[in-house]
């Protein structure tokens, strides 16, 4: 498995994924499926971390965090043909201070990452989409009563930034293209939706046409934890 090189860690690091131990493990993404753990520790867990006034809120900002790890995910698929293929228990999460502020960052082993041949990125993919996504999805709906947009919604503004940032960049536009029409393809999400739930998202616009605009068909409730506000993707802002 490859090494990740410094340019690498510098995007990792810059969506809040660390490739150097944490302080301590709070937990780890095996423990996220653990139905003890959803039911009776993980809500408390955020809630006391970000101070949020709800379970709810706090789980999706968990949500949010999480997201950039798939975000990025795609990210390194497009930019560097690689992908993180760890053990869930190897990835691990723990409190970090963003300006003053109490969030939760993750964290993984540099060598954790695995090179992506061409005739299995259709797949790699789908993998992604039903081991890393769907299923805590339904992991934090055992937690809190949270609805499943919410969390998709918070997952797809982390991966649109992603592709508008990879599509400006002429050397892997081409590439990313062809990502991004396999990420709308039903066929990738076909193990649990009938539809790709990111075209259902985006409607097939161009990722640069929707960065920071009012997309979202739910409110993240970020604005319910103090220190934030309201995301520039929110529909509660729309005129």
């Amino acid at each position: 498995m490859p090494t990740l090189t410094m340019d690498q860690v510098l995007v990792l690091d810059s969506y809040n994924v660390y490739t150097t131990p944490p302080v301590r493990t709070l937990f780890t993404l095996d423990r996220v499926h653990k139905e003890f753990f959803q039911e009776d520790e993980m809500g408390d867990l955020m809630q006391g971390i970000t101070n949020a006034t709800s379970k709810t809120a706090a789980i999706s900002h968990f949500s949010k965090r999480y997201g950039q790890f798939v975000a990025m995910q795609f990210y390194m698929l497009t930019a560097f043909d690689e992908v993180w293929d760890g053990h869930e228990e190897d990835l691990q999460f723990d409190v970090t201070n963003e300006n003053g502020v109490y969030t939760i960052s993750m964290f993984a082993n540099p060598n954790d990452w695995r090179y992506v041949e061409d005739s299995e990125r259709a797949s790699t993919i789908a993998t992604i989409l039903y081991r890393q996504c769907y299923q805590v999805v339904k992991d934090l709906r055992n937690v809190t009563a949270i609805s499943p947009r919410v969390i998709w919604d918070n997952f797809f503004v982390h991966i649109t930034n992603v592709y508008a940032k990879l599509l400006d960049d002429p050397l892997l536009a081409d590439r990313a293209i062809d990502d991004l029409e396999l990420l709308e393809l039903p066929e990738v999400w076909a193990r649990f939706s009938e539809k790709s739930l990111y075209y259902d998202y985006t409607k097939g616009q161009a990722p640069a046409n929707l960065v920071n605009q009012p997309i979202r068909k739910s409110c993240c409730l970020s604005k319910d934890i103090p220190g934030l506000g309201a995301c520039g993707y929110c529909p509660l802002e729309r005129d």
